[in-house]
């Protein structure tokens, strides 16, 4: 355990508070900029302000071991590409002094240093889950997706590009990146025992579905509601913390994000596969397919919970999240055995 991690949740907070704002003298930035942590996930995030309030900016200190400094290279150098290309407004990068994307900053209580990266602020509203009627904002997603895919096919990958794998193996298998569903938050015998059954299954269809290049390949692998802001007409893409390598169609699953069990969900699914139509002419095979993608991200999310108690968002979704994948896992098993 490192110096860090034997810090209470609070001193780590403070922790990186401090490091974020010695961070701020890598960067041309107006003397007396604030920085104030708007979300503390994978990364801590935070807005830096200039002290008229006129000027801000997103600031992201990454967490220690989940990404190399290459890999985070290699998700700036994918952003970045999307942006020149039009294929998607993405957060433009703002390099430091020394001219380099991601710095490199230490703190006493840290082991090790952490990479960071500042990014101009976005402007935009995050489409709310609560609102009446999500299709519209749906079907943007797909269609957004469906564009992202598609430069992937003709973007050559810059040599040396590294991002994780996203497949059943990293997700739900042998070597999970975001830990065991089996040490989810709840998890009884009896629901061990269903999930598990559920596990499987998804572990047949993956495997007879397949990974060819026309269903596998560089996705966002977070595409939910939370990452895409609405400016007037205008749709952008944010936190491409997550992107790598695996099938096209969890970037559908992983819209519905925290929230697959409402009922409007399946109408919404139906929304970005329309939106996502409008780009790729998507097989049936393919779209039959998305609630083994739901069920995937549902159980891998549970492993994130559990793996990530410390986190605001693990807190509030907590043992609750797992009794209620009770009912998606029944679901699932039924319509699929």
């Amino acid at each position: 355990m490192s110096a860090f991690d034997a810090l209470s949740h609070e001193e780590q907070l403070i922790c990186l508070q401090h490091l974020a704002e010695a961070s701020l003298a890598r960067f041309v930035l107006p003397a007396g900029a604030s920085a104030r942590m708007i979300n503390l996930s994978e990364n801590a995030t935070y807005r830096i302000e200039s002290p008229d309030s006129q000027q801000c900016w997103a600031l992201r200190v990454h967490r220690e071991g989940y990404h190399s400094k290459n890999a985070i290279a290699s998700e700036l150098a994918w952003a970045k590409a999307l942006r020149a290309s039009g294929t998607a407004i993405t957060p433009a990068v703002v390099a430091g002094l020394d001219g380099e994307d991601i710095q490199t900053v230490s703190h006493a209580s840290m082991s090790n240093p952490r990479h960071v990266v500042l990014f101009e602020w976005e402007s935009g509203i995050e489409p709310s889950e609560e609102e009446d009627d999500l299709r519209a904002p749906f079907e943007v997603l797909g269609e957004t997706a469906a564009r992202m895919h598609v430069h992937v096919k003709s973007w050559e990958l810059p040599q040396g590009f590294e991002r994780l794998t996203w497949n059943f193996e990293t997700s739900l298998g042998a070597n999970p990146h975001w830990g065991r569903w089996r040490d989810g938050m709840g998890l009884d015998a009896e629901r061990i025992q269903l999930f598990g059954k559920t596990v499987d299954l998804i572990e047949q269809r993956l495997a007879k579905f397949g990974q060819s290049s026309n269903r596998f390949g560089l996705i966002h692998c977070d595409m939910r509601l939370a990452n895409l802001l609405i400016d007037g007409d205008i749709t952008k893409v944010i936190d491409f913390d997550d992107c790598g390598f695996s099938w096209l169609m969890y970037d559908c699953a992983t819209t519905v994000s925290f929230f697959e069990t409402r009922p409007e969900v399946p109408d919404l699914l139906k929304s970005w596969v329309k939106g996502y139509r409008k780009i790729i002419d998507l097989s049936q095979e393919d779209e039959a397919e998305i609630p083994t993608f739901v069920m995937l991200r549902r159980l891998l999310l549970v492993a994130w919970i559990g793996s990530h108690s410390e986190t605001d968002l693990a807190q509030s979704m907590g043992v609750t999240y797992s009794q209620e994948t009770d009912a998606l896992c029944r679901r699932y098993i039924a319509d699929f055995s």
